[in-house]
């Protein structure tokens, strides 16, 4: 099973707020997913970003692939370096 930590979008429209998750990617975006290991409000000043450190670094460590977006809001929040 090929693991992915993605965003989940949420909110109203026009006015969005995400999800991160582990899901298996073969799920689409907003469909079944494994985990929620976190969330990311880009609509507030200054953005909200809260991530579960230790989930987080648990899902990379087995494997699974963060997103692009996914990887630069981990960078952000200190919990992977930018390397991985």
């Amino acid at each position: 099973m090929a693991t992915r930590i993605r965003l989940r979008r949420m909110g109203a429209k026009k006015a969005p707020f995400y999800r991160v998750v582990v899901a298996d990617s073969r799920y689409p975006r907003d469909g079944r997913f494994i985990e929620e290991i976190g969330y990311y409000d880009p609509t507030k000043n200054p953005v909200v970003i809260n991530i579960n450190e230790e989930r987080a670094k648990y899902w990379v460590g087995t494997g699974a692939q963060p997103s692009d977006t996914v990887k630069a809001l981990l960078v952000k929040a200190g919990v992977i370096t930018k390397s991985v």
